[in-house]
């Protein structure tokens, strides 16, 4: 079944390694740089978000090649879909700020599906 808001369509996030020197932060200061690109870090792994929508996701939040759609999304189950829940990551970077980022902790955002 697909969801009429296909929010799992419109972003993805993948682990990022934790930043422990000044050149690591300056790396997400770069990722925050470009548009569509944000942080976040959830039970201490940091992630790279970035906001683009699958270009197969039709107008009606529908999926253009629904029967050739890649693995990850066959495997992709609503049933902790985030939509409806009021889920707040630990750490949200959204900005890259004068070198350290601007961080809001406990900012409420989507909750990306899980990557293995």
């Amino acid at each position: 079944m697909q969801s009429l808001h296909a929010k799992c369509c419109k972003y993805f996030a993948l682990p990022i390694d934790t930043p422990t020197r000044r050149k690591d932060f300056d790396y997400i200061r770069w990722y925050l740089l470009h548009g569509g690109a944000s942080v976040f870090v959830e039970s201490n792994t940091w992630y790279l978000l970035v906001h683009a929508s699958c270009k197969h996701l039709q107008a009606d939040n529908r999926c253009g090649i629904y029967e050739t759609r890649p693995a990850i999304c066959r495997e992709y189950s609503t049933d902790n879909c985030e939509y409806d829940d009021s889920y707040t990551y630990d750490r949200y970077f959204e900005t890259p700020g004068t070198g350290r980022g601007v961080c809001r902790s406990g900012a409420p955002q989507p909750r990306p599906a899980a990557v293995s």
